[in-house]
């Protein structure tokens, strides 16, 4: 269950967007419409240099056909052995998967489904669900980034509450790719806002610690176009490389494994159906510096395409830097292994945790340290109850800035540490543990003030 979980999350992760404009901010508020209410049919799309109406009113069915399957939660085409089209590997029916059938909405003459739908969030969930509403009298309103479709904002609510609140960006490449083509707004706008509504469902059913929590919706009046939608959820903080590079090296590997507390929040894109296709030519997975083609299977669905693009996609993002940067000499090799493998597409998803698996249980046990450790040249006398609160010196990477703060598996490997830093001629180890169960140690420089503190030992270097 994990495996799945954690794959599947770092291919999220690996196309990690914060998404969604805020434009109804300010708007009159009004009440989220009930299921199955619909404000009467949009105007017809315009004819556009390709296609016309009718290819737009077939892409907006498509995307409507595709939010009321989420809807169900019944299997897309396509979608493979039910373990293959899990998201988060919550099974239908699962603790905390909700699966509300709201009633849909129907077309108008022009064969394109009527705006507003019943979403499937519109069904009674868990807890209160915030509406219009909540959107009056917000304040400090801060833009947060924007994608392909959507662009976020961070607002407070009138209780002190901050929120994001996502809609689909008027400004953006989606929309005015889509009026360009057909010329037609309204519809464009109903294009791209299923979308978001298909985001909306997911994350509804999704109910999971590192999934974003949805708090509710508004439909609104905006510009030009009636009904547009606002999506209210929980607000969080974009993840930088940089940051996680400067953690440690354990810190790291619990997020490419676990997850540690990270949340997947672009949802408008996720799809449990594999692509249809004729051939395998058909089935090219295109990534800046190479291209992979998969075997078309004889059903007309692209094999495994979705895990490979998840897959390649957490090798160029996360695996390249987070695996082998600062991991101890003795893994690099298997993590190389795991590295070159997703690189290459030569590994599936369970091959590839299960070689992570294996690097965990090595570093867990200690067994990575076996013919790595020396004899000490020196002896340490060991100090009970007691600490050095000053004589720090900084190292990397330390789990604190301004002192080396570092784990260990043992004591022996807290005395190889130290002899490895010229600086160190003492350490303090500490009652915390990292999330692997290992002892966290200070490093220092010496031991001209050792003070009492039952919850530390101190090791000093014997003269001599």
């Amino acid at each position: 269950m994990r495996r799945r979980r954690a794959a599947v999350a770092a291919g999220f992760c690996a196309s990690f967007l914060l998404g969604s404009v805020l434009n109804v901010l300010f708007a009159p508020g009004s009440e989220p419409p009930r299921p199955g209410q619909s404000p009467g049919p949009s105007p017809a799309p315009g004819p556009g240099r390709r296609g016309g109406r009718g290819e737009l009113a077939r892409q907006i069915r498509a995307r409507y056909e595709e939010v009321q399957r989420y809807s169900r939660g019944g299997p897309g085409p396509g979608a493979g052995r039910p373990e293959r089209r899990r998201l988060m590997d919550l099974a239908p029916g699962g603790p905390g998967l909700q699966r509300p059938r709201p009633p849909r909405a129907r077309p108008p003459p022009d064969g394109a489904p009527g705006w507003p739908p019943a979403p499937g969030p519109g069904s009674p969930g868990q807890g209160p669900r915030l509406g219009c509403s909540a959107l009056r009298n917000v304040s400090g309103a801060q833009y947060v980034g924007s994608g392909y479709t959507k662009a976020v904002y961070r607002v407070r609510l009138p209780g002190g509450a901050a929120v994001a609140l996502k809609a689909v960006d008027f400004s953006g490449h989606d929309l005015g790719s889509c009026v360009r083509e057909f010329g037609a707004r309204r519809g464009c706008y109903r294009l791209a806002a299923h979308k978001l509504l298909k985001e909306m469902v997911l994350l509804e059913r999704l109910r999971h610690p590192n999934v974003l929590q949805l708090y509710g919706y508004c439909y609104q009046d905006s510009e030009d176009i009636p009904d547009t939608l606002t999506t209210i959820t929980e607000l969080g903080a974009p993840v930088e490389m940089i940051q996680l590079l400067q953690t440690s090296w354990e810190d790291r590997f619990r997020f490419v494994l676990v997850d540690g507390e990270l949340k997947v929040t672009d949802l408008d894109d996720a799809r449990v159906e594999e692509t249809p296709c004729t051939s395998s030519a058909d089935c090219t997975l295109e990534f800046p510096a190479r291209n992979f083609t998969l075997p078309c299977s004889a059903q007309g669905w692209c094999e495994g395409m979705n895990e490979k693009r998840n897959l390649y996609n957490a090798y160029r993002f996360f695996f390249t830097y987070l695996l082998p940067h600062s991991a101890p000499l003795s893994l690099r090799p298997l993590l190389d292994s795991i590295v070159n493998a997703t690189g290459e597409l030569t590994w599936g998803v369970d091959e590839t945790l299960g070689q992570l698996e294996a690097v965990l249980h090595l570093y867990r046990s200690g067994q990575y340290l076996q013919n790595s450790t020396t004899s000490s040249s020196f002896e340490y006398q060991r100090i009970p109850d007691s600490t050095i609160p000053q004589e720090d010196y900084r190292c990397w990477p330390s789990y604190h800035h301004g002192s080396c703060l570092l784990s260990v598996f043992n004591l022996a490997e807290a005395v190889d540490v130290c002899e490895s830093h010229a600086q160190c001629h003492a350490f303090v180890v500490t009652n915390q543990t990292t999330w692997t169960g290992r002892k966290l140690v200070f490093f220092k420089t010496g031991w001209s003030q050792v003070v009492p503190d039952p919850s530390k030992t101190t090791y000093v270097r014997a003269p001599g």
